[in-house]
């Protein structure tokens, strides 16, 4: 039956996943025309130890995001340890101590609390105040009272937060983060504009830095690595503001100009090269799971005719024994750890305990194929990656069988 059901969505699909294949055509010339402008060679993959100075292959990919991002600048580091230690390096950066933080679009992911709140360490801990501008009912954004948020700032910086974390609000299409950007230019154009890109690299022809956000953020184990970089982050946009995140990275008056590489440089570029086409094995996964789950009785989102600008697709169970049922199945289907039982766990950033199931061949990698969940109603899971397509309709038909 889950067959059956699993090859009736994709005759559906087929339209839908001719979009995805263009879109990742687009991308792929993007990169490739950054790779030939500069010159990448293979002595740049060799890497370097210690301080890291002078490492050409480090650098070239800097430039590479830069132009493939349409940015000044761009900061490629192994030393990120996560997205939200490369997002908070960028918030410091462009949030100068007694400033003010706006988020525009809700409460962003729950591992930011800290980074924002933290009176020893956070932004908090600098006089930098924070503001959240909630969406409308209808889910749009609450341009109001974004105005009156911006309207008494004299400097620091908008957060836009493209995937929509733990919660059932909508992902922000990049025609919407286009236009947010231009209202906040219009109405207040001393202020930065922050954009959490995790998940959305690569989704849509378009990265928000080419919209007119100042600065772009993410992690190199989702979408930019492509399934291959072991660990890492982004920054990318206005030199000033990337600067800034690399001094909060390292320390002021060294910035970018450390940061060794150890050999994994080959990794990074591969990654990159492969990141459009990645993504779009992803995207059809994602949608797959979202059309097979709908026929099935679930609510998911986005649905078939709904557009897409990250790689998660969020399926409500309303029911823990079912959610947890269907992320062990997931687990099952991993090519790495399939034989381990997935339980929730008191998992750091988070208010309560949530499910992991990851059989991935990166620690956490999210553009492997992954499903987790807060355990808390309605027992929605978020289930993103595939880094092929046949491997990530192999786990949704083990997901299927598990339920």
């Amino acid at each position: 039956m889950n067959t059956h059901l699993i090859y009736a969505a994709e005759e559906r699909l087929a339209p839908i996943f001719a979009q995805f294949d263009q879109i990742s055509q687009e991308n792929t010339n993007r990169v490739m025309d950054a790779f030939a402008k500069h010159r990448v060679s293979d002595s740049m993959f060799g890497g370097t130890t210690g301080y890291g100075y002078d490492d050409a292959g480090r650098d070239t990919l800097d430039a590479i995001y830069a132009n493939v991002f349409g940015a000044e600048a761009a900061l490629v580091r192994l030393q990120f340890v996560n997205g939200t230690h490369a997002i908070s390096c960028a918030l410091f950066g462009a949030c100068p101590p007694n400033s003010t933080l706006v988020s525009a679009y809700g409460a962003p992911y729950d591992t930011l609390r800290g980074v924002i709140a933290d009176d020893r360490a956070g932004l908090a801990s600098a006089g930098v105040a924070y503001k959240q501008v909630e969406p409308l009912a209808c889910g749009a954004v609450d341009f109001t009272a974004l105005e009156a948020a911006l309207a008494s700032m004299t400097q620091g910086a908008v957060l836009v937060q493209r995937s929509r974390g733990y919660s059932d609000r909508r992902v922000l299409t990049i025609n919407d983060i286009e236009e947010i950007c231009a209202f906040v230019k219009e109405k207040n154009p001393v202020v930065n504009i922050v954009v959490d890109n995790c998940y959305g690299e690569f989704v849509e022809p378009r990265e928000p830095t080419h919209v007119g956000a100042d600065i772009a953020v993410g992690s190199l184990i989702k979408n930019p690595g492509g399934g291959l970089a072991p660990s890492g982050g982004y920054i990318a946009g206005r030199a000033d503001l990337v600067d800034a995140a690399a001094a909060r990275l390292t320390a002021p008056g060294i910035g970018g100009h450390c940061g060794a590489t150890f050999g994994q440089n080959r990794l990074l570029f591969q990654g990159f090269f492969f990141a459009p086409h990645v993504v779009n094995q992803a995207l059809k996964v994602g949608a797959l799971a979202s059309e097979v789950m709908t026929q099935l009785g679930y609510d998911t989102s986005p649905k078939l005719n709904d557009p897409r600008s990250d790689i998660i697709t969020r399926i409500a169970f309303g029911d823990e024994q079912k959610l947890l049922a269907f992320c062990r199945g997931i687990q099952a289907g991993a090519p790495v750890d399939s034989y381990l039982t997935p339980e929730p766990w008191p998992m750091p950033g988070y208010d309560c305990n949530v499910v992991m199931a990851a059989g991935a061949f990166i620690q956490g990698a999210s553009i492997e194929l992954s499903c987790d969940a807060p355990i808390r109603p309605p027992y929605a899971a978020f289930l993103q990656g595939g880094l092929t397509y046949e491997s990530g309709k192999y786990g949704l038909i083990k997901a299927l069988a598990n339920l």
